[in-house]
């Protein structure tokens, strides 16, 4: 296989979202706990999520201050600081807006701690973005020239990383874009019993208007079991032509 065996590690609600008021209570606050044992029970040598997911979770919405002036042009070709990571946080970010200061995620995240950090953008990122990220040792690679094409980027991590085997873990759109490509090898779901209702939060999988290929995509039942407080861990597999 010319890319990574590819995991996508969610939880919803029992009505599929997964963001809304539902997470913010002492109920789920213990499926997501689970979520993050389940986690290292797969093991992978690396994870991924979207921009937004980063934002929220590990960047805090901090904006850099970057100089334009006279920054030299960089060309537009991956940049590997780090290839022998233990691990790696794979952060989907395609014109480069991401808020990190250092290298890896910071140390005080005891889940997801000195995971060497790898933007994954397209070529309109900004000059002045590249030099910080090489600046601070932060590893790159360009999937587009305007829009990501995950097969493409997924290539790419499995060559100049080793990385065998990828979790993904959202948004609903970055899984949308997987499930679009047929990369989902295997769907690891925590089923929250809790009703979100909300009409207008993310689902597990959602579309985005420019992708005009879209079809249905069979997953098939490994496993289920359940877990405490009424919750269930359901796993399945794809079956790729």
């Amino acid at each position: 296989m010319e890319r990574p065996y590819i995991i996508c590690h969610m939880l919803t609600s029992l009505d599929g979202k997964v963001v809304g008021d539902y997470l913010k209570t002492e109920r789920a606050a213990h499926f997501s706990d689970e979520y993050e044992k389940i986690h290292e029970v797969y093991g992978c040598k690396a994870w991924m999520c979207g921009r937004v997911t980063m934002e929220k979770h590990f960047t805090f919405g901090h904006q850099l201050d970057l100089k334009h002036d006279n920054i030299a042009t960089i060309p537009r070709t991956d940049y590997v600081a780090n290839k022998d990571a233990k691990s790696y946080a794979i952060a989907v970010d395609p014109s480069g807006k991401l808020g990190w200061t250092k290298n890896s995620i910071e140390p005080w995240n005891e889940n997801r701690s000195e995971d060497h950090i790898v933007e994954v953008l397209t070529e309109q990122v900004s000059d002045a973005y590249l030099a910080h990220l090489r600046n601070i040792g932060i590893s790159y690679i360009f999937g587009g020239k305007e829009r990501l094409n995950f097969s493409l980027v997924v290539e790419k991590l499995k060559n100049l990383f080793a990385i065998d085997k990828l979790m993904l873990e959202g948004g609903g759109f970055l899984n949308g874009s997987f499930l679009n490509e047929e990369l989902i090898d295997e769907l690891s779901l925590i089923l929250v019993p809790i009703a979100d209702g909300a009409s207008n939060s993310v689902t597990l999988f959602e579309t985005s208007s420019f992708l005009t290929n879209q079809h249905p995509v069979n997953f098939f039942l490994k496993e289920v079991e359940k877990l405490d407080e009424g919750g269930l861990w359901l796993k399945y597999v794809t079956k790729h032509d």
